[in-house]
């Protein structure tokens, strides 16, 4: 049975669905609608920062945002929504990995669908069963795990030539996508392994073999050429392998093979190669753009129905589209970018309030305030207000920007002493090994296999 009171239910945790619930916490009275969150999780993963938690600078709980202490006035359901009915205005709600039985179903009047995107996935034979991503804790505590487990066996292998094959599989790491993610996890790892090489007796980190695969012609394509140049430049001193223009033909157990026809022996591949929309977004019957779920410029995807964030395609009113034929083309999608999902959730809190006769809708409209990128140590590079930063500089404007970014003061102050005890004192290196490896597998890790597959997924 509905309740008396507008029901407000908000799909995904992460930065829009957070945002959005502040906002609403803030403009919408206690008594006009109750607010309900669905998210797998109880917080909210800085996924910005989780390079620096595979390349132990950062403690894991430090990037976790805790969405009860933050959203005050929601009901946190712990599960993941499966589905919505737009006829009836239910969400069915499956139970998370922490526990719960059954399904629930949750009545809506106003719906925000916000589930962020997952790692990009091919079909390439052997990527599922081997490749790893970077897109939550339990990823990022498993890779950094792994490599210690990696080096650690290498190390402890007989000098003899019986083992050399085997030992140099433990020391290469394979990496695809030289984007923020795949660059910066091995930009900052290899420096990390670096200052921890003291663990190892017999082991020189310097063997270690890092290889770095896009498809792109540049590292950092979205920074523009002077500042993925510098990056690239960065990585080939430190002595890693980047190859551009190539990617992944096969994946074994021990070997990846490129499209070149280059067979590379590994025991780690680390996958970042872009990011899709959550699969939720193709059970609504909805129009899609590749995977994203059509809004208009105020967010609105349906009647009472509001999408935001990774799994959005929201019309950039900020990027002036250009004239063809004597017709105005319609205007780009916004980049699916942690910046411009923190800002459509602002703004369309304020849009399902008005919905509910609390002030005014509003068009979503941003200007994208730069972007960051730290190569560990102090390499970085910055891009803020289209001023292009090396550097001290950009390592500087990189970790301010994320402290700022963080939607909670706890959170900024122990990122900020983790930041200071990093430089000041011995790095960690402990490995902890508390992830399972069939659980940190991209469908599992990531929960896409809940979903049908696209082949039976409705048409975008």
């Amino acid at each position: 049975m509905r309740a008396t009171r507008a029901q407000v239910v908000v799909i995904g945790g992460g930065f829009a669905g957070l945002h959005a619930l502040r906002r609403l916490e803030r403009v919408l009275p206690p008594e006009a609608a109750d607010l309900v969150l669905v998210s797998p999780t109880d917080y909210l993963v800085y996924s910005p920062l989780l390079p620096d938690v595979v390349a132990s600078a950062l403690e894991p709980r430090h990037v976790a945002v805790s969405l009860r202490q933050v959203l005050r006035r929601t009901r946190l359901v712990l599960g993941h929504a499966l589905s919505a009915d737009r006829a009836d205005r239910t969400v069915d709600v499956g139970p998370s990995e922490r526990g719960g039985d059954g399904t629930v179903t949750l009545a809506w009047d106003r719906l925000l669908v916000a589930p962020g995107s997952v790692t990009r996935r091919f079909p390439i034979p052997g990527m599922s069963e081997q490749a790893h991503g970077v897109k939550t804790l339990t990823e990022a505590l498993f890779l950094r795990d792994h490599l210690l487990t990696q080096l650690d066996i290498a190390d402890s292998l007989p000098r003899e030539p019986a083992f050399d094959a085997e030992r140099r599989e433990r020391l290469t790491v394979v990496a695809v996508g030289a984007g923020y993610t795949g660059t910066e996890v091995v930009a900052q790892t290899h420096h990390w392994l670096r200052r921890v090489a003291s663990r190892w007796t017999h082991l020189d980190v310097s063997d270690v073999r890092w290889v770095l695969v896009d498809v792109s012609a540049t590292v950092l394509p979205e920074l523009g050429p002077r500042l993925g140049a510098y990056a690239l430049s960065v990585l080939r001193r430190r002595g890693v392998e980047v190859r551009l223009g190539v990617s992944v033909a096969s994946v074994e157990r021990q070997t990846v093979t490129l499209t070149d026809g280059t067979v590379v022996a590994c025991r780690t591949l680390v996958w970042s190669a872009g990011i899709a929309g959550s699969p939720l977004m193709a059970t609504l019957g909805l129009p899609l753009d590749r995977g994203r779920l059509l809004t208009d410029a105020q967010m609105r995807a349906d009647e009472g129905i509001w999408a935001v964030g990774d799994a959005a395609a929201v019309p950039d009113l900020a990027r002036q589209p250009g004239r063809r034929s004597g017709q105005q083309k319609p205007p780009p999608l916004t980049a699916p970018t942690a910046q411009h999902a923190q800002r459509q959730g602002n703004v369309v809190g304020h849009n399902i309030a008005a919905s509910l006769g609390h002030g005014r809708a509003r068009a979503y409209r941003h200007k994208d305030l730069g972007l960051v990128a730290d190569l560990g140590g102090s390499k970085a590079v910055a891009k803020p207000l289209g001023i292009e930063i090396t550097g001290l500089p950009g390592k500087a404007i990189a970790r301010g920007y994320h402290l700022m970014a963080l939607p909670s003061m706890s959170n900024r102050v122990r990122v900020l002493n983790d930041w200071v005890l990093n430089a000041v004192l011995a790095p960690q290196s402990a490995s902890l090994s508390v992830v399972r490896p069939e659980d940190a597998l991209i469908a599992t890790a990531q929960s896409t296999d809940i979903y049908p597959s696209p082949a039976s997924s409705p048409a975008s």
